[in-house]
């Protein structure tokens, strides 16, 4: 048999070997093939090999590991009307092939819109404060709203993490008088706290002193050393008030008989 024989068969060998190349799909572990046969849903295939009729059966390939969802930049406009701009993180992956191919038409895009959405409803409800202290529960809500809705599409959100809020120099200017003043409000309330605490210390004292003696001499004998310690040339000698007391309780002399006879 000569070569020229075999001409006519090398086309449809050709054919032939590109219409099996096209029929055998190969998936990964992490992918899924969703199956159409004349349009119609067939099933989910793979991973591993798997034969489509090319022309009859139409497969789709669907990535089963966690997205990366960078959320752009969001103007919002918080509860006090401050306006900020936020920008997030989403994660998320798909858990079943089947609705995030037949229920949506790009899941990811319509996961992207819903996103962006939802950080801006959830964060106009609450005051800046809240969005700078109170991220972890933010992204708790953002998170918990944006599953429940795209648990049709088969999609399942992992976490939502913000990363940014952006205030103008205005605002931060602000920001910071208004820590500034949290401040010396603090430290003005722990001043006034120590002075009350002090104060009753000191009526305790008085009281113990005013009942022991002994007490009070040992106060006098303290001050007296501390007195000493110090370059002063003055000094002073505190007296006991009884001893005090027995000069100013002291009778006035009485005026001469004689002198009232004269008068």
């Amino acid at each position: 048999m000569n070569i020229t024989d075999l001409i006519p068969y090398i086309a449809p060998i050709v054919v032939l070997l590109l219409i099996l190349g096209s029929a055998i799909k190969i998936l990964p572990e992490y992918e899924r093939g969703v199956v159409f046969f004349l349009g119609r849903f067939q099933g989910v295939k793979g991973p591993g090999l798997i034969i489509v009729i090319p022309g009859i059966q139409q497969i789709v390939r669907v990535d089963l590991r966690v997205i990366t969802l960078d959320v752009p930049s969001q103007d919002v406009i918080s509860k006090d009307n401050v306006t900020v701009r936020v920008n997030a993180v989403l994660y998320f992956r798909v858990v079943d092939p089947e609705r995030a191919i037949i229920r949506v038409e790009d899941f990811g895009s319509a996961t992207s819109q819903l996103a962006q959405t939802t950080l801006r409803s959830v964060l106009g409800k609450h005051d800046l404060d809240e969005m700078l202290s109170e991220r972890d529960k933010l992204n708790s809500d953002i998170q918990e709203i944006i599953d429940s809705q795209t648990e049709e599409w088969g999609i399942k959100v992992a976490n939502v993490e913000i990363k940014h809020v952006d205030l103008n120099e205005s605002m931060i200017r602000a920001i910071a008088r208004q820590a500034e003043a949290e401040r010396e409000r603090r430290a003005k309330v722990i001043h006034a706290e120590g002075e009350l605490q002090a104060s009753k210390k000191l009526v305790e004292a008085a009281e113990v002193m005013s009942t022991n003696s002994g007490a009070m001499q040992l106060r006098y004998m303290q001050t007296l050393a501390d007195m000493s310690t110090n370059n002063s040339s003055t000094i002073v000698f505190p007296l006991p008030m009884e001893m005090m007391s027995t000069f100013m309780n002291k009778p006035s002399p009485k005026a001469p008989k004689g002198n009232d006879e004269d008068a």
